[in-house]
């Protein structure tokens, strides 16, 4: 009589493998289709323009990957790199901004755009102030505190926050003398898209009115810009949704934003 054995997969080697899928599904998903009508201008649209991402306060050049990845899809030569949003003032970090234009966009007849998270939009703000004659393309900025932060009000005091978010928070209060509400009007083609969804209802709390968990959505608004438009995305993970995605390709293309519903 045969007599088989079956041996039970190890549990590490269970837990390896559901990693594996884990991470296959990641990448599938961060190549998912978009509509029809953005796909057919891949292929048709010239786009010879220059896209800068910046990231927000604490993070790095990875939280802005999905969108680095569909932007170089649509033909864009896409700058994505980290920044020291926790070390230097905000005009330090609009003078390195400018530094990365100058050496990563060379071409003057090539049109820059921008999309910004957080954070990056403030300093994207205090570099054009100071550069009104670059190519500018259009800006998409991503829940920005364009008339300061309630946050930083109450935690510009606390050491502990300064310490880990650098001295950045006691420039981005609300008063009228913030870095903020110093910058003025925004020119050119601004768009901007900000969250009403909160993972941190402590902050919520803290903030008056609708907001995305760190942003209010009154604070995100700035004067001059061309298009508003509230999603029901966090703070944190906006970047990421498809839905974002196709609001910043077509804000790129035809400077403005599709205000309809789109799930993703």
């Amino acid at each position: 009589m045969n007599i088989t054995i079956r041996f039970a997969p190890h549990p590490k080697r269970l837990l390896s493998i559901a990693f594996q899928a884990f991470v296959i599904l990641i990448i599938l998903l961060s190549c998912m289709t978009f509509p029809m009508a953005l796909q057919a201008q891949e292929n048709t649209v010239e786009n010879k323009a220059y896209v800068v991402l910046l990231h927000g306060l604490g993070r790095t050049h990875w939280t802005m990957w999905f969108l680095e990845h569909n932007l170089k899809k649509q033909g864009y030569e896409v700058i994505n790199q980290s920044y020291p949003s926790t070390k230097y003032t905000i005009d330090n970090l609009a003078k390195e901004l400018g530094n990365t234009v100058e050496q990563r966009c060379t071409d003057p007849q090539r049109p820059v755009h921008f999309v910004t998270h957080s954070l990056g939009g403030i300093v994207l703000r205090h570099y054009l102030a100071g550069h009104p004659s670059i190519n500018l393309g259009r800006v998409v900025m991503l829940a920005p505190p364009n008339q300061g932060s309630e946050l930083a009000d109450i935690f510009q005091e606390n050491s502990l926050i300064t310490f880990f978010g650098g001295p950045v928070i006691k420039q981005l209060g609300t008063c009228p003398t913030s870095i903020p509400n110093q910058l003025g009007t925004v020119y050119g083609e601004v768009g901007v898209i900000t969250g009403d969804k909160s993972l941190n209802p402590l902050f919520s709390y803290l903030i008056p009115g609708k907001d995305d968990g760190t942003v209010s959505v009154e604070s995100a608004k700035v004067a001059g810009m061309r298009d508003f438009l509230v999603v029901h995305r966090s703070h944190t993970f906006i970047m990421n949704s498809t839905e974002v995605i196709i609001q910043v390709l077509n804000f790129l293309q035809q400077g403005k934003f599709i205000h309809n519903q789109i799930s993703g």
